[in-house]
């Protein structure tokens, strides 16, 4: 009889410790984690839930690796997905575990504006310092065949916007977003443009629209700048827009236009060709493209910087020669190219 008490002491005693220790647990998962401020972590490729516990508890975010062992039994149809985690003071384990589970990473934004070259773009990301880039140094050719592009060329392939990433995302997958976009925009308001343009695909217009944008930072402008365009286009006349020029001279342009560059051979080169050259010069957004296809009303034939971002337009040679000598032979000690509230 003794004995049997002794055993049934032992017994008592083991599952005291066990409700103990399992009510000990339950507490430490679901009490708040021991934060006062938000915190980032890792989940890393190959993290498994003890791992993910060794590095909660050397950050002293959980007292011990195990509990995060206890969390999966719970709930074995979580997986932890890998990204950047931020954890909050009012979180506790089981949230985190849950946190880790539904992929709901950290989000960053990288913003690739109107009016610059996707090698501007590449150039924006690989500046945010957490974006993988695999497309640099790469050929028009081989950043065509890696991003799968509708075009021949790189340029002014993408939607100008501001996009959504996790850390470690590729360019490769934040420019192939940029295509859709662009792409969806441009069909959608190729199918709701005006009569009688002077384009043979959508791609034309993309390319008016890419210039358009080159040439202004004011939005009620683009209609205006898209219509003399369009005209000179129809009266067989040369564009003449010096953006057009300088994306030819590529790396070699100083910053000054000069009539030696005007007189160079080159596609882009709209003094010296007709038509629109072979390419964008830049990424768009909507309002370019839709300037380019539903442009504004104006018998103007010429245009010309004023100094303070705006242009004043001219129907004749004469009037727009006169224009030229009062806002560019002469030009103002403030001239700038854009007005101020525009982005750069």
């Amino acid at each position: 009889m003794a004995l049997f008490k002794g055993l049934l002491s032992v017994v008592f005693l083991v599952f005291t410790l066990a409700a103990l220790l399992a009510g000990y647990c339950y507490h430490v998962i679901t009490s708040p984690i021991p934060l006062t401020k938000e915190a980032v972590f890792v989940v890393h490729p190959g993290d498994t839930s003890y791992s993910l516990g060794a590095s909660l508890s050397e950050r002293g975010i959980i007292p011990h690796p195990v509990l995060t062992r206890i969390s999966a039994k719970l709930h074995p149809e979580w997986v932890p997905k890998v990204g950047q985690y931020a954890l909050k003071p009012d979180m506790n384990l089981l949230d985190v575990m849950a946190l880790f589970d539904s992929g709901d990473s950290i989000f960053y934004s990288v913003t690739l504006l109107e009016g610059k070259t996707t090698q501007d773009y590449l150039t924006a990301m690989r500046a945010k310092g957490n974006i993988a880039m695999t497309l640099t140094g790469l050929s028009d050719d081989d950043v065509v065949q890696k991003l799968g592009l509708n075009y021949e060329h790189p340029e002014g392939a993408f939607f100008a916007n501001t996009y959504r990433y996790h850390d470690g995302d590729t360019d490769v997958k934040i420019l192939k977003h940029a295509h859709e976009l662009l792409t969806k925009n441009l069909d959608t308001l190729w199918h709701s443009k005006a009569d009688q343009l002077p384009y043979q695909s959508a791609y034309d217009a993309l390319i008016m629209a890419s210039i358009i944008e080159k040439e202004t930072g004011v939005p009620e402008e683009r209609p205006l700048i898209a219509r003399v365009f369009i005209s000179r286009l129809n009266k067989n006349m040369r564009l003449q827009t010096d953006p057009t020029v300088i994306y030819g001279l590529g790396e070699s342009f100083d910053g000054n236009l000069t009539r030696k560059n005007l007189r160079s051979d080159s596609a882009y080169n709209t003094y010296k060709i007709y038509g629109l050259p072979p390419t964008p010069i830049a990424n768009v957004g909507r309002e370019a493209i839709e300037a380019a296809l539903n442009p504004g009303e104006t018998s103007a034939l010429y245009f010309v910087a004023k100094g303070d971002g705006s242009h004043t337009f001219s129907d004749t040679l004469k009037q727009h020669n006169n224009a030229v000598r009062q806002y560019q032979f002469k030009r103002r000690e403030d001239y700038r190219s854009s007005p101020d509230n525009v982005k750069q």
